[in-house]
Parts: C-alpha cells; structure tokens; sequence
C-alpha cells in the first residue's frame, strides 16, 4: 500500500516508564565537557527491550547517525552515559559514518549482547532530532472530530521480541476521511501518475501518499474516494440538523456538495488550482474556501451565485490537457450585478464531472420552476416601468402604478415570440419579437447580464421540459 515514510527501526519493544527525547533533553543541560568529543560507552542489551534508543538521520538525509529517544529504564539509560543528540560513529569498531539509516539499524540489531558505541554529542542536530517521524508529523486536528492518536497500551504487543530499536506507536495516524478532499496532482506535480492526496476538510493539512506503480495509485485513490463520497449524504444530513429552521445562506436545502479544484483566475495566484467546497441548494450554488465549522461560517459563503442566472459552458477535457481526458473540468459563468464572472472546475473522474454537469444544470431548470417570476425596474420610451419575465406567460412592460391604482399593462409577448435578446454589457437590454417597431430597447439602470441569464435559464427549463436536448 502506499506509505508516506520510511519505519524508524525493525520493530516493537515493550513500553518503558518514560521516554527521553529532544525536548525533555535540552542542550543546555548537556554539559560542556563532553560536546564534540568522541566517547566509547559500553552497553548490555537486555533481553527485553534491546539497546532501549531510537535513532534518526542516516546518509539518505545527510545526516550522521542520532540518538533521537532513549527509553528510561532500559539498557542505554542504565549506562548514565548517553544522550539525546550523541552521532553514533561506529558499533563494535563498525563505521556509520557512511551508513544509511536502514543499514545503521542492521549493525545495531546485528551487534550482540555486548554493545560498544563510539558516539559524540552534536548540539547542532538537536533542531533536526526534535522532528518526529513524518507519520506523526501529520497534524489533522480538524474538529469535529479530532483524529484519534494511536498509541494507548492496548496497541503494545504482550509478548514483543528484543529489538534493539523501537517503533512508536506514535507512528500511526487515523485520519477521518469524511469531507476529507482526495485528488491529485494538486499541490505536488505527479509525472509519474503514482501519487494521491488527501487534505484536511478545513484545508490546513495536507498527506501525500506515493504507491509503487500507476495501478496500485488508481486503485487506492478510487477506493478512497468512493468510501469519501459515501459519507457525504450523512454530512448533509448532519448540516441540516446543525442548521436547524434557519437554512443555509437564505436557501432551504441542501441537494449537493463536495471538494473541487478552482482554476485560479489572476497571474498573482501562486498556485494555478485550489481546493473549494461547492455546495449546490434549491436555488443557489455556494462556494467555501473550507468545510464550514460553525453555523455562522455556513451563512456566510464566498461567493454565492443563483443557480437562476448561471449557465454550464464547457464539459469534458481542458483545452490544454497533454492528452485526451487526463485533466476533466467544468465551466460555469454566471451574470451579476457587475457582468459575469467565470469560474473553471477539475474534477477526478468522468462519473464525477457527469454527476456535478447533471446536478448544475437540473439544479438550474429546479430552481426555474421553483422561483418562476422575476421583475426588475427599468426605463421603456423614457416611462419608469416595471419588467416583468414570467416561466409560462412570457414578457411584461408594467408602468409603475400610482398610488391608489394597479400597474398598467403597456406590452406582454410569450417566449415563442421572442426571436433574439442581446445587450450592451452595461445598462441596456435588447429583445426582438418581431413587431412591426421591430427591437425593443430597455433601460435597466444597471448590468443587464443577470436578466440575459434568466432569460436563457428560463428557455432551457422549456426545451427540457419538452425532453429535447439544450
């Protein structure tokens, strides 16, 4: 399987009293007489437990040998003699000078009952030895739930053969994969497409998992994913809950959610694709930088774009994939009060980039039979009026009634009349339904683009409905 680190010795030993390490062993308290000079200490292996040291560093990492923990009460400790941050030179006149770590662990666990050590204390390494391995390393403290830390002694093996070194059961992390984001090439490139991502829900953390080949990747990262995407119904039912009556962001359901990449939009962005929580509700499509914690994080989105005024307009490949379907994303431009914004979205697979297509572009047509009616202000043939746009009765110029009165009807056309809308980009509206007067223009004192939009939605809600292809 895939594996982020390198084990830190051959095996188990029994849980000692207590551990020393580099932060239990400051330098300062190393004293002056015995920094950087070589020193020979003999050790007697117990039969349980070993040498009673874990060790660090290694040729592979430019580092010589290092005594990173010291288990009380074992044989090292007994000695009095060593410490945390003591090169380990040679082993029973064996050089390490030049050893790798895994070769280093070989001599020590090869060194028999009688141990001489050649060691020489670094004070400089002390800053490396305090790294624990990268294992432990992983931090996903999302809350909630925290990731449990594995190393109560229920996981210490009764009966553990006498290693000379110890692996922590630190060396184990549970990492909860609901809501976790699992992709790929997104923060490390993958020329050999044998590595995979998970990060953290609140995108503080990230775990790169390399596998031995490009199949074994697959297979995990599908298998991963798939137990992800089966957690997600059960996260929609917990948000609901935690929202109670008060809905999300002025909508009341949630029909969809899930991790994308976003194509960064401005040459400033160091990183060309970041993660975004997008979450699609019966009339919205919200976008969060990170999984909401709090009830106040999830009424207050990014950005939030109505489904109404927001069209799909690429599916498939990217246009600059090195080769077919190896980058699939999605496009989505939506017409706000400020002209349209764009957004571009890599999903994983091609069941992920049908299913998200599918759920926009019928969560629009929903969101159309849901609201039915829009209306916005304007100015027709220099008259304050009223337009209106309604799914099944078509197009109104209302003139704003007078106190006391109902608005009167100036013009109304259906949706089969209308033969074309266009606009200037940025206040005026322009629709044709063949009349003798031929173009109607419309003054509608701000971007038309968000009425241009519902038009279109408006239409393609029609030509589903007729079960013909948009």
């Amino acid at each position: 399987g895939p594996s982020p680190h390198r084990s830190p010795g051959p095996g188990p030993s029994p849980r000692a009293a207590g551990v020393r390490n580099a932060l239990t062993e400051l330098p300062d308290t190393i004293p002056d007489t015995i920094s950087n000079r070589k020193r020979s200490v003999r050790v007697i292996k117990q039969e349980v437990g070993g040498l009673g040291i874990s060790i660090k560093g290694g040729k592979e990492n430019k580092m010589p040998i290092l005594i990173s923990k010291i288990f009380k009460g074992l044989a090292a400790d007994q000695t009095e003699a060593l410490y945390v941050g003591d090169a380990i030179l040679s082993v029973n006149s064996v050089d390490l000078h030049d050893a790798t770590h895994d070769e280093a662990v070989q001599v020590l666990k090869r060194a028999g009952k009688e141990v001489l050590l050649e060691v020489k204390y670094m004070r400089e390494a002390t800053p490396y030895i305090k790294k624990t391995s990268p294992v432990s390393e992983i931090g996903w403290e999302t809350l909630p739930p925290e990731s449990p830390r594995l190393g109560s002694t229920a996981s210490d093996s009764p009966s553990t053969p006498p290693f000379s070194l110890r692996i922590e059961s630190k060396d184990k992390r549970s990492i909860p994969l609901k809501m976790c984001y699992v992709t790929r090439s997104l923060t490390v490139p993958d020329p050999e497409n044998r590595q995979f991502e998970l990060h953290s829900p609140d995108c503080k953390h990230t775990v790169v998992l390399r596998c031995k080949d490009t199949s074994t990747a697959h297979a995990w990262f599908n298998t991963i994913q798939a137990n992800v995407n089966s957690l997600t119904s059960n996260v929609i039912s917990e948000v609901k809950d935690q929202l109670d009556k008060t809905g999300i962001a002025g909508c009341r359901e949630i029909c969809h959610m899930g991790w994308l990449a976003e194509k960064a939009m401005t040459e400033a962005d160091k990183k060309p694709w970041k993660p975004v929580l997008v979450v699609l509700t019966e009339k919205d499509m919200l976008l969060y930088p990170s999984m909401p914690r709090l009830k106040e994080a999830w009424l207050s989105p990014a950005h939030t774009y109505p489904l109404l005024a927001t069209r799909l307009v690429h599916s498939g490949a990217g246009r600059d994939s090195p080769q077919p379907g190896a980058d699939l994303s999605f496009a989505t431009r939506t017409g706000t009060r400020q002209g349209i914004e764009s957004h571009l979205f890599r999903v994983e697979n091609n069941s992920s980039l049908s299913g998200w297509t599918r759920q926009i572009v019928q969560g629009c047509h929903k969101a159309v039979e849901l609201i039915k009616e829009v209306t916005t202000t304007c100015t027709y043939r220099t008259q304050e009026c009223c337009l209106k746009i309604h799914y099944e009765n078509g197009f109104f110029i209302l003139k704003e009634a007078q106190e006391g009165s109902l608005p009167k009807l100036i013009w109304q056309f259906s949706f089969e009349k209308l033969k074309n809308s266009s606009d200037d980009g940025m206040r005026m509206l322009y629709l044709d339904f063949g009349g003798r007067d031929g173009e109607i223009q419309l003054d509608l004192h701000s971007c038309p683009k968000p009425i241009v939009f519902i038009i279109h939605s408006f239409l393609s809600a029609k030509i589903a409905r007729l079960g013909l292809l948009a």
